[in-house]
């Protein structure tokens, strides 16, 4: 591959650059820290992608997908999972109309563009297959007829990895149509420190209320379609090729990545790029999309968990075997 400057491209960019400045500035005015957290959110909603977000009670998972979808000027709609939930209340229903006499479908929250569904692995699988068809191909299949989905269509999920009473696992299916899995971690000391200097105001505003929209529905498609037309090198496919064949033969799992992992490793790859304000893509971008794309895709041998070993120690060994292309 041909040596080319990594510096930051001028002006081609700097749109999608100063929109994403925003978002974060938006989100900063609540979110204290959790900077890679927020980089993936807005790099998945280039990428056109649907988000898992995997941490502890209290560390800011629901109100910061909440706070990136006030951002965007798009319909919002928030899904409580439970273990009552029943798909109707998620896709929607018929209703009889006695006034035509005929049946009329009811559109549910699934329908709006970004929804936010809360504790994922509460609701049984019958209502978590609902969302299948909804993710994978932006649209709704009730009664025999097709609903499709308006664009842009993104489903950020939270769950929590430690309480496992009354959760119901998310099956393989699911995961894989999750361009990311984003694993959110305790603040540092100094962060927790300006949290509560935030909130010892007497004038701090409710958490979730100070976020306001920066992007429009026509503006976001526009820097979709500059992301996707970024430009990577036939060494740098063959490269995620390579990483996601590797999954595929390491002895310590007993799952690898599919076909889709490698497509989702090159989209989050230029939205990473752009971000940077760069218009081609670099093996650095590839290496830091490889672990929130995969983690969820690949499953440890019971060997392997009983040893304690996470997935994140797998994919830096699978990176570190492969020659990086120069």
């Amino acid at each position: 591959m041909e040596n080319r400057d990594i510096a930051p491209e001028s002006g081609k960019l700097d749109g999608l650059r100063g929109a994403a400045d925003k978002v974060r500035a938006e989100i900063g005015r609540t979110i204290v820290g959790q900077e890679e957290m927020l980089d993936l959110l807005i790099a998945a909603l280039l990428s056109d992608g649907h988000v898992l977000i995997e941490g502890v009670p209290g560390v800011a998972k629901t109100l910061s997908a909440r706070l990136m979808a006030r951002t965007v000027s798009v319909d919002f709609a928030r899904l409580q999972f439970t273990p009552d939930l029943m798909p109707s209340d998620v896709i929607g229903t018929s209703v009889f109309n006695p006034q035509s006499g005929n049946f009329e479908f009811r559109h549910g929250p699934v329908f709006a563009n970004i929804v936010l569904v809360d504790e994922i692995n509460r609701a049984p699988a019958k209502t978590q297959s609902a969302l299948f068809e909804a993710m994978e191909e932006r649209q709704i299949s009730v009664d025999g007829k097709t609903y499709p989905l308006q664009a842009p269509f993104m489903v950020v999920a939270t769950q929590n990895p430690v309480e496992h009473e009354g959760t119901y696992r998310l099956p393989e299916a699911q995961l894989d149509r999750f361009l990311f899995k984003i694993e959110v971690a305790y603040p540092s000391l100094e962060d927790e420190i300006r949290i509560l200097a935030n909130n010892n105001k007497p004038t701090a505003e409710p958490a979730g209320t100070l976020a306001e929209a920066v992007i429009s529905a026509a503006e976001l498609e526009h820097y979709r379609a500059q992301v996707r037309e970024l430009h990577a090198d036939a060494r740098l496919l063959e490269y995620i090729a390579q990483i996601v064949h590797q999954s595929r033969t390491s002895p310590a799992l007993y799952l690898g990545a599919s076909p889709r992992a490698s497509l989702a490793i090159l989209a989050a790859s230029k939205a990473l790029a752009a971000l940077a304000g760069r218009d081609f893509v670099i093996p650095e971008d590839i290496q830091r999309a490889a672990y929130p794309v995969l983690r969820h895709r690949i499953m440890l041998t019971p060997e392997k968990e009983m040893e304690g070993v996470n997935p994140d120690e797998v994919i830096r060994e699978l990176i570190r075997k492969i020659e990086v292309p120069r």
